[in-house]
C-alpha cells in the first residue's frame, strides 16, 4: 500500500540490521535499537533505527524513522513516526501521526490528541483513549468508542503523505531513493562487467526495435504471471512457481535496471557518446529524477522498464539456442 509499504520495506532492508542502542538526554541517533529504558527520563526522541523502544518517560516529542516503535511509557508530547510497525502501550499527551505497516492502540494506552495514520492496518484495542479525532487510511480493525472526538477514513493521506516531524520526514524520500540508486547501480554494474556484449545487444535492440521490445515486455508482464499461477494450480507446480516467481522478480529488477541503461545508451549514442559505464549512471539518475514527477514520471519509468524487460527477454531467447546470426563467439552478441 503506497507510502506506507514501501517506507516499511526500505526500513526493514536498509536499517533493521544496523547493530547499535543509543540514549542520551535528547536521543538522537542511527542504530539497531534506540531504546529509552523504564525509569529513564529524556527530553525528546529524534531517531533513524531498525527499533525504536520507548519504556521510560519523554518530556518532548518522539520522531522516529523504523522497522518498529513501540511506545510502552510515556510521551508528553507528539509522537510522529515512519514505520513498519507502531505499538502504543503506553500514554502520549500530544498527537499522533503515522505512516506504517500496521498501527496498533492497545487496551490501556492513552493518547490525548488527535491521531492521524495511514497503515495497512489500525487496530484500536478495547480499553484504549483517544481524546481527539482518529483519521485513518486503510483498514480499520477494534473498538472505536473510547475515541472522544470524529472517527474519518481518509485515504487520500496515502498519496499526500502525512507530516512526520521536521527532523524525519526528509530522511523517508532521501534513505529509500539513495539505497534504491545504490542496489540499482551495482545491479548495473555487475551485468556491464560480467556480461558487456549481452548488455550491448540489450541497448542495440531498445536502439533498433523500440516497439518490438516495449510489445514483448508488456507481454511478458501479463504472460509469465500467468503461467506462474497455472503452474501452482497443481501440488507439484507449487515449489516451481516460487523458484518461477523468484525469478520473474529478479526480471523484473533487471528489467528495470537495462532499461534505464539501454535509453540512455541509446540517447548518449545520438550525440556521439559510447561509454556503458556513462550510460547506465546516467540512466539511474534520469530514472531517480523521473520518480520524483507526480505521474508523468511513474509512466515515463514504466515505459523505460517495459523495453528493458522486452529486450532482455528478446536478448535472452536469442541466445538460448547460440543460432542467432548475430551472436559471436561463445554465445556473446557482437556489438
Amino acid at each position: 500500500m503506497g507510502r506506507a509499504v514501501a517506507i516499511a520495506a526500505a526500513l526493514v532492508v536498509a536499517l533493521a540490521f544496523v547493530p547499535g542502542i543509543a540514549a542520551a538526554q535528547s536521543v538522537e541517533g542511527i542504530g539497531g535499537t534506540v531504546v529509552v529504558a523504564e525509569g529513564e527520563t529524556v527530553e525528546e526522541v529524534s531517531a533513524v533505527a531498525g527499533n525504536v523502544i520507548v519504556e521510560g518517560t519523554v518530556t518532548g516529542d518522539v520522531n522516529a524513522l523504523a522497522g518498529n516503535v513501540y511506545v510502552r511509557g510515556q510521551v508528553d508530547g507528539d509522537v510522529a513516526v515512519a514505520a513498519g510497525n507502531l505499538e502504543l502501550d503506553g500514554d502520549v499527551g500530544g498527537d499522533v501521526a503515522a505512516g506504517a505497516g500496521s498501527v496498533t492502540i492497545a487496551e490501556g494506552a492513552t493518547v490525548d490528541g488527535d491521531v492521524t495514520v495511514a497503515a495497512e492496518q489500525t487496530t484500536i484495542a478495547a480499553g484504549a483513549s483517544v481524546g481527539g479525532d482518529l483519521t485513518y487510511a486503510g483498514e480499520l480493525a477494534g473498538e472505536t468508542d473510547g475515541v472522544d472526538g470524529e472517527v474519518t477514513r481518509d485515504d487520500s493521506l496515502v498519496s499526500t503523505g502525512i507530516e512526520v516531524g521536521p527532523s524525519v520526514d526528509p530522511l523517508v524520500g532521501w534513505l529509500s531513493a539513495a539505497y534504491a540508486f545504490v542496489m540499482n547501480l551495482l545491479l548495473g554494474a555487475i551485468l556491464l562487467a560480467v556480461f558487456p556484449r549481452f548488455s550491448d545487444s540489450v541497448a542495440d535492440r531498445v536502439a533498433n526495435d523500440p516497439l518490438r521490445s516495449g510489445l514483448v515486455g508488456l507481454g511478458v508482464l501479463i504472460g509469465v504471471p500467468l503461467v506462474l499461477v497455472a503452474v501452482a494450480i497443481t501440488v507439484v507446480g507449487i515449489p516451481l512457481s516460487l523458484v518461477g516467481a523468484f525469478a520473474f522478480a529478479l526480471a523484473i529488477w533487471i528489467g528495470i535496471v537495462y532499461g534505464r541503461f539501454a535509453v540512455a545508451a541509446w540517447l548518449l549514442a545520438a550525440v556521439g557518446v559510447e561509454s556503458r559505464w556513462l550510460a547506465l549512471v546516467v540512466g539511474l539518475v534520469a530514472g531517480a529524477v523521473l520518480a520524483t514527477i507526480p505521474f508523468v514520471g511513474g509512466l515515463l519509468n514504466f515505459l523505460v522498464f517495459l523495453l528493458g524487460l522486452g529486450a532482455f527477454a528478446t536478448a535472452l531467447y536469442a541466445l538460448r539456442g547460440r543460432r542467432s546470426p548475430r551472436e559471436g563467439a561463445g554465445g556473446q552478441v557482437a556489438s
